[in-house]
């Protein structure tokens, strides 16, 4: 059982910058990828950003060179640094993380809203 609070979404401008959090609690020992996932209305749920045990990372193309994904193991945190926004990156964001060796669980999603 793995619980997973995001935080850090609202209003910003475009050229603005916000930096989400999520913290995992319970069953978190064997977590081997961290990520964030977006959904805006009327488009699929996409992969944002990840990062593994490893500290291996991975952005979808849209956001290279303007979002940083880290991890604190410490606090069982991943962190999504997101600047430059642009209207575009509106959606609801969402935590995930994957347990080995099949398991998958997810945040209930923090509003991210950029206005022109």
């Amino acid at each position: 059982q793995v619980q997973l609070v995001e935080s850090g979404g609202g209003l910003v401008q475009a050229g603005g910058s916000l930096r989400l959090s999520c913290a995992a609690s319970g069953s978190i020992s064997r977590i081997f990828v961290m990520g964030w996932y977006r959904q805006a209305p009327g488009k699929q749920r996409e992969l944002v950003a990840s990062i593994t045990i490893s500290g291996s990372t991975s952005f979808t193309d849209s956001v290279k060179g303007r979002f940083t994904i880290s991890r604190d193991g410490a606090k069982s945190t991943v962190y999504l640094q997101m600047n430059s926004l642009k209207p575009e990156d509106t959606a609801v964001y969402y935590c995930n993380v994957l347990i080995f060796p099949q398991s998958q669980y997810w945040g209930q999603g923090t509003q991210v809203t950029v206005s022109s």
